[in-house]
Order: structure tokens, then sequence, then C-alpha cells
């Protein structure tokens, strides 16, 4: 036996305050992936993780560590592809390198970087993709 709850006026004020806010969230994500170029040729769009922000022992990392593995990052996701991205035979006779879904290798700071909300983009040349990655986590950068 379950009985409804009577709403009280601040409950409603309250529900009111949270849809709003919720919708306003929503509002700009929705702003955000408007802005997310779409790459053209032969470019791929990658998303680069987000950077941890302890080691593994538990230590917090210092924003300046945090910013240079990012910037340093040679990992990503592939997020789209540009309508000629291996689409050259004699360049890629064996076909795409990487589908929209991989976790990919790239050389560190390779490509066009750019930042929208709290994301770090690159647009990379197809060529630029050196391996996939079946594990982002498991992967490491040595310095």
């Amino acid at each position: 036996m379950t009985e409804a709850i009577e709403m009280t006026p601040a409950m409603r004020e309250l529900a009111q305050k949270r849809a709003a806010v919720h919708a306003e969230q929503e509002r700009a994500l929705a702003e955000l992936e408007a802005s997310i170029p779409k790459p053209i040729g032969y470019h791929l769009l990658i998303a680069l993780p987000e950077v941890e922000e302890e080691f593994e022992g538990g230590i917090l990392k210092a924003n300046k560590t945090m910013r240079d593995e990012l910037i340093l990052s040679s990992i990503g996701l592939v997020l789209d592809m540009g309508d000629q991205a291996y689409s050259d035979p004699s360049r890629f006779p064996t076909g795409p390198w990487c589908k929209v879904g991989d976790y990919v290798m790239f050389r560190p700071n390779t490509g066009t970087r750019f930042r929208i909300g709290a994301t770090e983009y690159r647009l990379l040349n197809d060529d630029s993709v050196q391996a996939i990655v079946p594990n982002p986590k498991a992967i490491s950068r040595t310095l």
C-alpha cells in the first residue's frame, strides 16, 4: 500500500527550481555540442580524454602537470571524419586505418588543438593515426 505524498509549496518550488536548472544544463550542453566543428576533407575530429587529477598513489597533480599531460596527450577518441578521409586508394590500399568510435594513438602535439567547454579536441590528418588502442586506460605516457 503506497500513499501519495502531498507536495507542499516549498517542495513544489524546489521541484520547479531543479527543473529550471536541468533545462538550462541541457540547453548549455546542446549549445556546446552544436559548437563542435565538422571536419572536412581528409581530417579527423579527435576528443582527448580527461586527465586524471591524482597520481596512482593518491597524490594530487599540480595544474601545470595536468595541463602538460593534456597538451602532450597521444591518445584520443575519433568522433568524426571528413568526407575524404581514407578515400585515396593509393595512400590507403587496405582501407581506413580507423573508424568513428575508435581510440587512436598519434604523435604528441599533432594536429590543430582547440577546446570547447571542458573538452579538448584535435583535428588530425588521416595519415597521422599510428595505432588503434583497444584499452586507452592501460596506456600511460613516458617522459
